[in-house]
C-alpha cells in the first residue's frame, strides 16, 4: 500500500516535522511497464523514507511534465507552472498544520522545475528536500549491483523494471525481457522528444532487472537519505 491509511490522531501521535510528497507522472513506459510507472517508483522510495525515518506521508502527485512523451498513447501532463503551484500549495499548508519541512521524491526525469522551486524554498531557512537527485541514483546503483548507469538506462529500463518487480511484480508484463534499446546520444531531446529516438518508449536495458536489485535499491535510497535529511535540520 503506497498511499498512507493513517488517521489524524494517528499522525497527532507522531508529530512528523517532516513531510515526504511523490510526484510521479502520466507517460508511456513501452509496452511492459504501466503508464503509472513513475508514480509508483516515487511512491516505493517516498513510503520506505517515511517508514524508516517517522516522516508523514502524503498522496502522490500523479500527473506531472511528460511534455516529451507527447505522441504515445494515454501520456498526459500538466505544465510546469501547474506543477510549481501544487507543489509550493501543499507545502503553505503543511507550514500552517505545523509541519515545516518538506521532501519531495521526484519519480520522472522530466520534472525540471522542482529542482528550482526547491532551491527558492531555501534562500531563507532549509525547509525542502528534492530526494533522489542523479547522484543519489548514481550511488543507489552502484550499491544494489545494477548493470547499468543513469544515461544509458533512461526509461523504462533496468532501475524502474527492477522497482516495480519488487514492489508490483503484477504491474510488470513478460515482454520486459526482450525490451532493451539503446540511444546513448539524445541531444535534442528537448526538441523532437522521445519519439525522435525510439519507437517503443524505451531506452534502457530492461532485461536485466530484477526484484532483488529493486529491493537493493530502496535499501540504498534510504541509508542515503540521513545525509540529505540532516541538511534539513
Amino acid at each position: 500500500m503506497f498511499i498512507s491509511t493513517a488517521t489524524s490522531h494517528e499522525e497527532a501521535d507522531r508529530a512528523a516535522t517532516v513531510a515526504v510528497l511523490p510526484v510521479g507522472s502520466f507517460e508511456q513506459h513501452g509496452d511492459h511497464l504501466p503508464l503509472s510507472t513513475d508514480t509508483f517508483v516515487a511512491c516505493a522510495i517516498a513510503r520506505r523514507l517515511a517508514d524508516d525515518y517517522n516522516l508523514l506521508l502524503l498522496p502522490p502527485i500523479t500527473i506531472s511534465c511528460s511534455h516529451e512523451h507527447a505522441g504515445f498513447a494515454g501520456s498526459v501532463s500538466i505544465s510546469s507552472s501547474t506543477l510549481s503551484a501544487i507543489v509550493r500549495d501543499v507545502f503553505a499548508s503543511l507550514k500552517q498544520s505545523g509541519i515545516p519541512k518538506l521532501v519531495v521524491t521526484n519519480g520522472h526525469g522530466g520534472n525540471y522545475v522542482l529542482a528550482n522551486i526547491v532551491q527558492e524554498a531555501n534562500l531563507g531557512d532549509r525547509q525542502m528536500l528534492l530526494y533522489p537527485r542523479g547522484e543519489d541514483w548514481d550511488d543507489a546503483r552502484r550499491v544494489a549491483g545494477l548493470d547499468t548507469n543513469n544515461h544509458e538506462d533512461m526509461h523504462g529500463g533496468e532501475a524502474e523494471t527492477s522497482i516495480l518487480l519488487a514492489n508490483a511484480p503484477e504491474m510488470v508484463r513478460p515482454s520486459y525481457v526482450d525490451a532493451d534499446f539503446d540511444v546513448r546520444d539524445r541531444r535534442y531531446l528537448l526538441t523532437t522528444g522521445m519519439a525522435g529516438y525510439t519507437k517503443s518508449g524505451i531506452i534502457g536495458r530492461p532485461s536485466v532487472a530484477t526484484a532483488e536489485k529493486g529491493r537493493a535499491l530502496l535499501d540504498a535510497f534510504s541509508a542515503t537519505f540521513r545525509n540529505h535529511l540532516a541538511q534539513l535540520q
